[in-house]
Order: C-alpha cells, then structure tokens, then sequence
C-alpha cells in the first residue's frame, strides 16, 4: 500500500489563487473609489471657501452696482463669476420712498474634477444696499 502524500492539489491551488485575485481586486477597487471621493470632497471644500470669500468681498458697503466679475484662484483650479442684481419678489415692487433695498449677491465657481468632469458650486445670499436720494 502506498501512504497518501500531504499537500495540495493543483485545483486546489488555482482556486486559492482565483479567490484572493478575485479579494485583492475588490478591495483595490473600494480603496480607489475612498480616494476619489476624498478628493472630490476636498475640492468641493476648497469651492465652498472660495465662494464663501467672493460673496464676503462684494458684502462690503452700502451700495452694490448692478453687473458680473470674474476671476480665478490663484493656482487657477477655480474659476468664480460673481452676479449682483437687485432683488425683487415676483409679483411685487419696491416703493420708491423705501431707504434701504434687497440685493442679491450670487457666486459660481467651477472646476474640474479628479474624473476629468466640470463641476461647479452655485451660492447666493442677500444684502441690504442704501437707496440713493
């Protein structure tokens, strides 16, 4: 009678290598999806203060003339266009006695992501402006 020899079969073997190729490119894909997101959260961060800091800037004052500027950051990733309108409900008018008036500021910045798509970030917010007499 011949013994039994230990050890592992060649199928045996494929197979393991199956499951842990099968394991190891699942797992790389969920750690590169973690990473694209992070970054897409970072830049939509980084959106977010740029917006933040344009609409401080054109809050400064009593007065805010009608019309568009542009600009871009300074490693030029975002690109920002500030709107200032005056600010009417639809259906209503502002009276002409009124001393103070609604503005509207709003920002776009856009940028492209890490996926080599456009995106962008829109925020508006409203101000008080001086009548002028």
């Amino acid at each position: 009678m011949r013994a039994r020899q230990a050890g592992f079969t060649l199928i045996e073997i494929v197979a393991a290598f199956v499951i842990l190729t099968l394991v190891l490119a699942t797992s790389y894909q969920i750690f590169s999806a973690g990473l694209q997101r992070a970054g897409d959260l970072e830049d939509y961060t980084r959106a977010l203060a740029v917006a933040q800091s344009q609409i401080a800037l054109a809050s400064v004052g009593e007065s805010f003339p009608e019309g568009q500027n542009a600009g871009e950051s300074d490693d030029r990733k975002f690109h920002w266009t500030v709107t200032t309108s005056k600010y009417e409900e639809p259906g209503q008018s502002v009276p002409a006695i009124q001393t103070f008036y609604p503005v509207r500021i709003a920002v776009r910045v856009s940028w492209r992501g890490g996926s080599d798509r456009d995106k962008q970030l829109d925020l508006a917010t409203l101000v008080l402006a001086r009548s002028t007499p």
